[in-house]
């Protein structure tokens, strides 16, 4: 089955965004690393990473690349999903922040996702169990083993992508100039945000159909649960009341949604997908945050809520961030204002002109 180019969990941008996007000449590569080592101690004997590339490398006279960006995806998402016209139209055009013609952006497919090496290419259940932190070595390699890059100019990161940008301020410190995490928290995976991934999980483990990932059909009575899940978790409540009043008309959406995305999505891909932030925690490490950061959340991300008091905490400790709380109002998305660049771009520019 083909699977979602762009995340579930911004399903309700999907739908609600621009009928075009102006997409600039764009390039796409596989990086393969042999015998690729994970956390767990297993191993692949090929893990291919595939990326699309915007612009072109410019190098110092000493012949390093001087200009790359690279922006992450969130949990489900691929590269290609910064193709939306909210993200693309707002950023990658002439005299926009991230003008293709002053920088090269890469926007990779992480292990698990879209074109890169993943359960549903064929070992289903008995592929590696991929982390966070295994994400962020293969995006590591990436920049430096294949593309030669000693060091960033940008990461941006929205949701899982924000979450990557936090493990790579903590682990490859000198690897990036700014960095700029977009809806997430640098905390564990606890709580409200991992019971909502573990009943997704389960739903698709419970199915009958799914008989231990080895499916000849696809578990849909699972699919659909998760996907209900990943809508609730990724909506703003206010948008939703605003945009359908009344019962038949969220319902009529309701069913929309479902049809443009259970269809697409691979059930032991979405496991591993959601199962990947498990260890994901750098609330020890944030005092090793050097690097000047714009973080932005919005208030109404069911995913992260902005009154748990961690961000104030966190603040104190990274004295190179900045922390803005985009307010909800029936114009923002819920989890997916991330990838809405109207609300942020300005801030990013600043960023970029420090």
């Amino acid at each position: 089955m083909r699977k979602l180019l762009l995340s579930s969990l911004g399903i309700f941008t999907m739908l609600s965004s621009p009928a075009q996007a102006q997409i600039p000449a764009s390039t796409e590569n596989d990086a393969v690393f042999s015998d690729f080592a994970f956390g767990t101690g297993e191993k692949l004997s090929e893990l291919k990473i595939h990326y699309t590339s915007l612009g072109t490398p410019k190098r110092d006279k000493d012949g390093n690349i001087t200009n790359a960006v690279m922006i992450l995806h969130g949990t489900g998402g691929t590269g290609k999903q910064f193709f939306q016209p909210q993200f693309a139209n707002e950023l990658f055009g002439p005299g926009q922040v991230l003008d293709t013609a002053r920088y090269f952006i890469i926007l990779p497919d992480n292990i698990g996702h879209g074109q890169s090496s993943k359960p549903s290419d064929g070992l289903r259940m008995a592929f590696p169990k991929y982390d966070y932190d295994d994400m962020v070595t293969a995006q590591y390699r990436l920049v430096t083993e294949n593309l030669g890059i000693k060091k960033l100019k940008l990461i941006l990161g929205t949701s899982m992508g924000c979450m990557h940008g936090f493990v790579w301020a903590t682990r490859y410190p000198d690897a990036v100039e700014k960095l700029a995490p977009f809806a997430c928290l640098p905390v564990e995976i606890a709580g409200q945000n991992r019971m909502w991934r573990k009943l997704s999980m389960e739903a698709i483990k419970t199915d009958p159909a799914w008989q231990g990932g080895n499916y000849t059909t696809p578990p849909m009575a699972g699919l659909r649960t998760a996907a209900s899940l990943s809508i609730i978790a990724g909506a703003n409540p206010l948008a939703l009341q605003a945009q359908y009043p009344t019962r038949d008309a969220a319902e009529k959406y309701l069913e929309e949604a479902f049809q443009r995305t259970v269809f697409r999505n691979d059930a032991n891909d979405i496991i591993y997908q959601l199962d990947s932030s498990r260890t994901y925690n750098p609330w020890p490490h944030l005092e090793k945050i050097r690097t000047p950061m714009l973080w932005i959340n919005s208030a109404d991300d069911f995913i992260n809520p902005f009154n748990y008091g961690i961000t104030e905490q966190a603040m104190k400790r990274m004295p190179t961030a900045k922390f803005i709380l985009i307010p909800a109002s029936p114009e923002t998305k819920g989890h997916g204002t991330h990838t809405w660049a109207k609300f942020w771009k300005d801030d990013l520019a600043r960023l970029l002109a420090q």
